[in-house]
């Protein structure tokens, strides 16, 4: 074990610099909580509003056919991409 020996002046603008960064790292946390990733659905939202089971989602992810991201290791979909195929699927009148 080494020890490593320090003025109190310089611990304490270490521990002031240390402080900084854990302030900073915090609001770029919050940034990105801010910017919206609360309300990304997860499968089980997605789901229910398609009215579908879990294995057809997927199937819709492998053809591309609803966008997603993998955030910690969860699925996630914009509400926006849902509402997207939800329209393109809905049944469009015959021109007469």
């Amino acid at each position: 074990m080494e020890i490593i020996s320090m003025s109190i002046k310089v611990f304490d603008t270490l521990a002031q610099r240390v402080g900084d960064i854990e302030e900073k790292a915090e609001r770029l946390y919050r940034r990105q909580e801010d910017l919206g990733l609360k309300k990304w659905l997860d499968n089980q939202d997605v789901c229910e509003i398609l009215d579908i089971t879990k294995r057809t989602l997927q199937s819709y992810r492998e053809k591309g056919l609803l966008p997603y991201s993998r955030i910690e290791y969860k699925i996630r979909y914009k509400p926006e991409d849902v509402q997207k195929l939800l329209q393109s699927s809905a049944h469009q009148p015959k021109k007469m």
